[in-house]
């Protein structure tokens, strides 16, 4: 029809203005005949009982007649009249359907195998051993029974073996007077009384019993589910390997009926049902199952992130444990909601909105706690994330930037970062950190890894947006590549380990084939790696853990280890040294050292990598978008009396453990970090919103102060609002709907807020006016602690919020401002 009505308009359209006549369209109009007319028998629905006047026409009179009563004289006139008789959208739309779509039979089996699937069951290495083949064997031909029978939706038969399965994928929290069972509320008041409630049994107390209760909404996947029988629940995260302790719960089943709950004895399979009996798992899913070899049906990703998270905590120290109580009950019935404790202490309340924390916390109050009490809440908690930027000469020439000289950062000399474990032995991104014992040392660099290298290294291929990111990157580490795929290519035989929030640990080339992994030889006089005088004297910056007793008394320094550190130093620089011998003797070393890194101590530096990562030096939060590179490694050897030409002449003077390593590397990432520009990672929302033109002034001027920035703006086709695409900062978004509410007098609608992506704050937080333009600018530093920079800089105000919140030291919290006042 829509093909017909444009070939009439190219028709009707070659017709003059002001030939009227000739301008209207009749059924003899070039088009209408052959295309219209056959269009219209295609598919064609109406009974051959229907009244003669909504019969399609099939002849060009009684498409003229049509024609005639419709008084249409415009092609778009004509096509909307003949559409909405013969051709109305809802059977158009359920002739597409049976014409494309599968039968519901057939879209019912195909469907099911992937949306209603059980995850596979594994069984973990070595599990098959003796009589435990023949019960794993039973186990599985028990669960593709029971796989099979939920892709079937097989109901249960009176003669027949059907096992029950049933999924609650939600939980609801409702009245007790909806629900129409005196059997179970009459049980419930007796636990009560007895002060052995399901609420009150952990607590001990004797606290009258909730106004409402908690049910799970099931739907049975196959067989039949029975009250008061008990079944297997599976959470989200159960693998089959704990068949034994896997929980049993008896069931009461109920009707949904509107707003109420009809008490039912059995429910057969496809259909959705109530449930009680689950809220002490505490699981925000379950899967049902009459057999213990079951398994949890597969999970649906909601895409829905938690925007708002606050600090709930009872005035009442007594209080804690029914908060505890509520706050589950309340994650429980809210799908929406997650409740995390924290190692410190902190009950953290995550909900999706402002709006959302609002309701969450009334319920809390007034419905799971069930008694009056005070709730302290926090203000909103904002995640940040730290990282780094290149120093401005860093890419210009490897050799020389890892040969200069320059004054420490300033953060690394201020506190409380300047005690952080091991700045001593850090700057420019490069730290030495010596394992507990001083047998070896790692030196450890950090340098900035881009979102689009890190999508690039995870892809494994050169994607768009990548190339400047590798490019510079093969400048930085001094790979000496022509292209982008030939750096991304000797990256990824490098890379060891790379993570979910931007960060990636790789060798250098000249740790991977052993050039910068040097052997000292213990002697009499030390039997350890060089350790620079300022560590010898056990200043702040030690982090190596030892006695008094067991430090250096004299000044005098084994002139080998030096030698092997200054080597190693010059290695790391791109010169040559003279470390390398021919001595078979020194081969023989060095080939031991090169083995006892790859197999004792490299296996742990991914353990390292990762609790390295997991807390920054500035503020103790992630760091993200690193790339740590392992540039040398220093061990020391002894070597026995009675030598026998093998393996066995050498041996650690220090023996090193996992968690030395682990412990080495973390500090030396931590330093390394710390000594490279300072920079905060900040999650950005995406803000989606209508506004009128009036409003438009607000918005723009609001969106600017919380430093937001318009994407996209675009008119909304049949009305006069314009679409606004935007994001904004986590940390500024809270109170933007009021705001926008007040200042645009209701012309702007109220923004949808969804996580966008993490995107760097580029402020320098311990930036201060040096030159005198810029004291000119910003003034002379008079004060410490909020005017410490001379200007506003809202990272160091994050930072000092962040280290607030956590209980940390910081650098605002100086009672002296100025000693020479009185």
């Amino acid at each position: 029809g829509s093909g017909s009505g444009s070939g009439s308009a190219n028709d009707g359209h070659g017709k003059k203005k002001g030939d009227t006549d000739n301008s209207k369209m009749t059924a003899s109009t070039a088009g209408m005949n052959d295309m219209v007319l056959s269009s219209l028998q295609i598919g064609a629905t109406t009974s051959p009982e229907a009244n003669a006047a909504l019969q399609c026409p099939t002849t060009e009179e009684e498409l003229q007649s049509l024609l005639n009563k419709s008084n249409a004289s415009s092609e778009d006139a004509i096509l909307r009249t003949i559409l909405r008789r013969h051709r109305p959208l809802s059977d158009a739309v359920l002739d597409s359907v049976c014409d494309v779509c599968p039968s519901p039979r057939a879209a019912s089996s195909d469907v099911r195998k992937d949306v209603l699937s059980l995850i596979e069951r594994s069984v973990p290495a070595g599990e098959e051993k003796g009589g435990e083949e023949e019960v794993e064997r039973e186990a599985k031909k028990e669960y593709e029974r029971i796989r099979s029978a939920v892709e079937q939706c097989t109901s249960s038969h009176p003669a027949s073996d059907v096992p029950t399965v049933g999924h609650c994928c939600k939980f609801i929290s409702t009245d007790r007077s909806h629900v129409n069972d005196p059997e179970l509320f009459a049980h419930l008041d007796a636990m009560a009384q007895l002060g052995q409630s399901v609420e009150d049994l952990a607590a001990g107390e004797d606290s009258p019993s909730h106004p409402s209760i908690i049910l799970g909404v099931v739907r049975v996947l196959c067989g039949t589910l029975t009250s008061h029988n008990a079944y297997y629940c599976f959470g989200p995260k159960y693998d089959g390997s704990l068949v034994e302790s896997v929980p049993k719960k008896e069931v009461r089943l109920y009707l949904l009926m509107g707003s109420s709950y009809i008490r039912v004895n059995q429910i057969p399979a496809g259909h959705i049902c109530a449930v009680f009996g689950l809220e002490e798992l505490q699981l925000k899913s379950v899967t049902l199952s009459s057999s213990k070899y079951g398994m949890p049906l597969n999970a649906f990703h909601q895409g829905i992130r938690p925007l708002v998270k606050v600090n709930v905590e009872a005035v009442s120290a007594t209080d804690t444990s029914a908060l505890e109580r509520g706050l589950a009950r309340l994650s429980l019935a809210d799908a929406a909601v997650e409740v995390t404790a924290t190692s410190k202490g902190e009950r953290i309340l995550a909900c999706l909105g402002e709006i959302h924390l609002e309701h969450s916390i009334l319920d809390l109050k007034n419905v799971y706690i069930g008694k009056d009490m005070n709730l302290r809440v926090s203000k909103p908690i904002v995640d940040f994330g730290e990282s780094t930027t290149w120093f401005d000469t860093e890419l210009e020439d490897f050799e020389q930037f890892c040969q200069q000289k320059s004054q420490p950062l300033r953060q690394t000399l201020m506190p409380p970062y300047c005690y952080e474990d091991g700045i001593g032995q850090a700057r420019n991104g490069r730290s030495r950190t010596i394992i507990s014992g001083r047998g070896a040392a790692m030196h450890v660099r950090v340098v900035p890894l881009s979102p689009a290298v890190h999508k690039a290294l995870i892809s494994k291929t050169v994607i768009d947006g990548s190339e400047d990111g590798l490019q510079e990157m093969a400048k930085a580490l001094n790979l000496k590549t022509e292209s982008a795929e030939k750096t991304m290519e000797r990256m990824m035989g490098l890379i060891s380990t790379i993570d979910s929030k931007g960060n990636a640990i790789m060798e250098s080339p000249e740790v991977s084939n052993g050039t910068c992994v040097r052997v000292i030889m213990a002697t009499k006089k030390n039997k350890e790696v060089y350790i620079p005088p300022t560590l010898q004297k056990g200043s702040k910056e030690d982090n190596v853990d030892c006695k008094e007793d067991e430090k250096i008394e004299t000044m005098e320094i084994d002139a080998l280890a030096k030698e092997v550190y200054e080597d190693i130093k010059k290695n790391i620089c791109g010169e040559k040294s003279d470390g390398s011998n021919d001595d078979e003797e020194y081969i023989r070393r060095h080939q031991y050292a090169l083995k006892v890194w790859k197999t004792d101590l490299r296996g742990s530096v991914n353990g390292g990598f990762q609790s390295g990562c997991a807390f920054g030096p500035i503020c103790e939060e992630p760091i993200r978008g690193i790339l740590v590179v392992l540039e040398g490694i220093e061990i020391a050897l002894h070597e026995r009396r009675k030598k026998s030409g093998t393996d066995d002449d050498f041996f650690l003077t220090r023996p090193a453990s996992g968690g030395m390593v682990a412990a080495a590397l973390k500090t030396g990432i931590r330093s390394a970090l710390l000594s490279r520009p300072a920079r905060l990672m900040e999650g950005h929302l995406r803000l989606t919103l209508h506004s009128s033109l009036t409003g438009l002034g607000p918005l723009y001027a609001i969106l600017s102060k919380r430093r937001g920035k318009v994407l996209s703006d675009t008119m909304v086709e049949g009305t006069d609002l314009i679409s606004i695409v935007a994001t904004i900062p986590q940390s500024e978004s809270f109170g933007l709907t009021p705001e926008l509410m007040k200042k645009s007098s209701g012309d702007v609608t109220a923004p949808e807020l969804v996580f966008s992506h993490w995107e760097m704050l580029e402020e320098d937080p311990f930036w201060i006016p040096t030159s005198l333009e810029e004291r000119e600018d910003y003034g002379e530093i008079l004060l410490s602690g909020d005017n410490s920079t001379g200007v506003l800089n809202n990272a160091l105000k994050y930072i000092r919020m962040l280290r607030d919140r956590k209980g940390l030291l910081s650098d605002s919290h100086k009672i002296v401002v100025a000693a020479e006042k009185q």
